[in-house]
């Protein structure tokens, strides 16, 4: 049994593969956290946390000095009952007082993990896999209950975590702040680790040694975003990738999202996470309820590298969804930077014959099909296809694709809407917009108001009549700007905060709706690159474009940065065109090729310039990611030499049983006088021996990662090496 309540000693007990999770209810019926760490067998109550006197810290109870929440490791903390750390839950009632006290009322326990009303969330598809526990608790003053919903895997180091609003009161209750989750650990010798950057440059990983107040990573842009991510890690100070404890947090939510690291003056931590409250003000009318979205709590005891790969493993199998998940991805070729908007059907069909000569399986027509769309100043809503680009028609060309033996996949831009173009002449009220104030722009669009079920309902029926038109099997979903104006037309006063989330929940109510009625389509998320990578996106998309940013160097901090939280078959990589459209780099096609292997492959650029040595390398290439193809999208993930650190990068990927690995190795630059280098393997059998594809010789398993493989001296910038190994019977 995963969780376990000790009635006596009022002590709740979550295990979670190797991690225990412990909450205690005290007397006073306030929820206590006691442990969170490696798994023990049981729970001394002796280990329950303590209590002291601080001076300025209020006494909750009369004559108690050294009963004070203000140093309690709370579950849940409230505003304004004496704890002045960072508070989960913020409400206004409607007699205008702000204070509310929520006391444990009661539990149940089940096995399994139920979904969440709209949101996205980890399932589980046998209600063995896990086990939920829901405390409900109430204010017994106004009515409202707060219900706390964690789950324990069995299989996985990872404990989930959520909360539901319901206000059982007479009167209306306004929610300020609502976060997912909120942990108090005892001490504060961590380091922060997040994931940081913008358009271009996302998820750089970042780690900074806490000290005392608070740390804020956040989004206020109506989106995860490419600043920051939605998740935070704390690692014991000198933690590395196989030592050292880990708690990871990452939430399952594509908006605007806070995560608050607070060290207080006794060197304790709280960490807290949820949707941004900055932005949120959301109204329950007596029998309402709100939910929190979901918060993926992980812990390692082992490092960095074992809470990614339970991350990984937790994500492919258990939070993305459909025929996709658990099927090889398609080697596909992009016309974006090889045309832009400057295309005919008869160039198209010509990238595709060159695509298909080189075993790619996919070809893919990104933006500049529809409307009048000769650049990005227009026709976003119109969903209909450009007739002068392709007089015939949409399905003509998608057929002549499929009928070289390939796959047909199509850009999409639904959330947007351009000012020129006939759905804004139609109906100017349908996007995010404040009366009487101008509409910012950005990429020369607005956004739709997806908080409204017509403007949803209209959307979810243009794409839908597009791809049932043609033969489609793969769509890229793009969302290229941010929000502001952030209103809606059809929200009363009182609810104009209530905006940014009811966005959220519409998009994924288009999402669902969408991806649901065309199960057969491989739905690929975009957000001008990596701006939406989120586990969000993910329970309805399997797979996310990484970055914009092709280029192989600059591709290295970015998929590394990415590979910490989400799985490897989540991220699509590509190569381009030299000198890179971005970065203006050139690096060989030798190189640009081993990085984009590392994730879901392609090209985007114009095939029909390689030259007969390019065009032989491409297809050694495409063969060789097929033969790989299942060990990188599915094997374990082992980070073994950091891009942040210096000029070398390497990882690798073991399949399940242990028996083959894919070694990839990278420089940037030459150096004068460079060492020899060996590069130590991870994730092996060490009572086994492998052979190196290529030069045949024969390591054990032990040797490889004790002792390294020698890497080849490698002359001149930006080069790289791959390695396959394979079981020796």
């Amino acid at each position: 049994m995963s969780i376990h309540y000790n009635e006596n000693n009022r002590v709740f007990h979550l295990t979670a593969k190797d991690t225990s999770y412990v909450i205690h209810v005290l007397a006073t019926g306030q929820l206590v956290h006691a442990y969170w760490g490696r798994r023990i067998r049981s729970f001394n109550p002796a280990g329950l946390p303590r209590f002291t006197e601080r001076p300025f810290s209020p006494n909750f109870t009369a004559g108690d000095k050294q009963f004070s929440l203000d140093h309690l490791p709370q579950e849940y903390p409230a505003y304004g009952t004496g704890d002045f750390r960072h508070p989960a839950y913020e409400v206004q009632f409607a007699d205008g007082t702000r204070i509310a006290g929520l006391v444990f009322e009661s539990y149940r326990i089940v096995d399994g993990k139920p979904g969440l009303t709209g949101l996205p969330a980890t399932y589980v598809e046998d209600a063995l896999e896990a086990q939920t526990l829901e405390i409900v608790t109430r204010d017994t003053t106004t009515g409202l209950t707060v219900t706390l919903s964690y789950t324990a895997f069995t299989d996985h180091d990872a404990i989930t975590r959520s909360v539901r609003f319901t206000n059982e009161g007479d009167h209306s209750v306004r929610l300020d702040r609502a976060l997912s989750v909120s942990v108090d650990l005892p001490h504060a010798d961590f380091d922060l680790l997040h994931l940081s950057g913008t358009w271009a440059r996302e998820r750089h990983a970042e780690r900074v040694p806490l000290t005392g107040g608070t740390k804020s990573i956040e989004s206020r842009r109506g989106a995860s975003s490419h600043q920051h991510n939605p998740f935070v890690a704390l690692m014991s100070t000198g933690a590395d990738e196989e030592h050292g404890d880990v708690y990871g947090f990452n939430l399952v939510y594509s908006g605007n999202f806070a995560a608050n690291i607070e060290v207080d003056p006794f060197q304790t931590t709280r960490v807290s996470l949820g949707i941004n409250p900055f932005d949120l003000s959301w109204l329950l009318e007596p029998g309402e309820s709100f939910q929190a979205p979901e918060a993926v709590l992980v812990y390692s005891a082992q490092g960095l590298g074992r809470m990614s790969r339970t991350y990984h493993k937790l994500y492919r199998s258990r939070l993305c969804r459909g025929r996709f998940r658990d099927k090889e991805r398609p080697v596909l070729v992009n016309n974006w930077e090889a045309t832009y908007f400057d295309f005919n059907e008869e160039k198209i069909v010509e990238i595709a014959k060159a695509g298909k000569e080189l075993g790619i399986e996919l070809f893919v027509l990104d933006d500049g099909w529809f409307g009048h769309r000769d650049d990005d100043k227009s026709s976003l809503g119109d969903w209909f296809v450009d007739t002068k680009k392709l007089p015939n028609g949409l399905d003509s060309l998608a057929q002549r694709v499929v009928d070289q033996g390939m796959e047909f996949g199509l850009w999409f831009e639904p959330e947007m809407v351009s000012p020129d173009s006939d759905l804004y002449r139609e109906h100017p009220d349908w996007c995010l917009h404040v009366p009487d104030r101008d509409r910012t722009l950005g990429r020369n669009q607005l956004v739709l108001d997806l908080s409204r079920q017509d403007v949803c309902d209209e959307t979810i029926r243009r794409v839908s009549a597009i791809l049932s038109s043609a033969p489609i099997t793969y769509v890229k979903w793009d969302m290229n700007r941010h929000m502001t104006e952030i209103g809606s037309a059809q929200l009363p006063t009182e609810r104009q905060k209530e905006t940014a989330h009811r966005y959220m929940l519409g998009l994924y109510n288009m999402m669902e709706k969408i991806t649901s009625a065309f199960p057969h389509v491989l739905f690929e998320s975009c957000s001008g690159g990596g701006g939406r990578f989120d586990p969000g996106i993910l329970y309805y998309m399997p797979q996310t474009w990484t970055s914009d940013n092709t280029d192989a160097v600059a591709r290295l901090k970015i998929q590394y940065g990415t590979s910490i939280v989400y799985p490897i078959s989540a991220m699509g990589s590509h190569v381009s065109a030299v000198p890179n459209h971005q970065m203006h780099r050139t690096t060989s096609l030798q190189m640009r090729g081993d990085v984009a292997m590392s994730g879901n492959f392609g090209y985007e650029l114009d095939l029909t310039r390689f030259t007969a040595e390019e065009k032989e390398l491409a297809k050694q290439q495409v063969a060789a990611y097929k033969e790989a193809r299942t060990l990188i999208q599915r094997g374990d993930f082992y980070r073994l030499a950091s891009p942040f650190d210096g000029n070398i990068t390497a990882w690798m990927f073991v399949s399940d049983d242990r028996t083959e690995a894919l070694v990839a190795y990278f420089k940037v630059l030459a150096e004068p006088g460079e060492p020899l280098r060996s590069i130590r393997l991870r994730g092996l059998d060490t009572d086994s021996r492998y052979r190196v594809a290529g030069s045949g010789e024969i390591y054990g398993g032990d040797e490889l990662m004790y002792k390294g493989l020698h890497v080849p001296v490698l002359e001149g910038d930006f080069q790289s090496l791959i390695w396959r190994l394979s079981l020796v019977q």
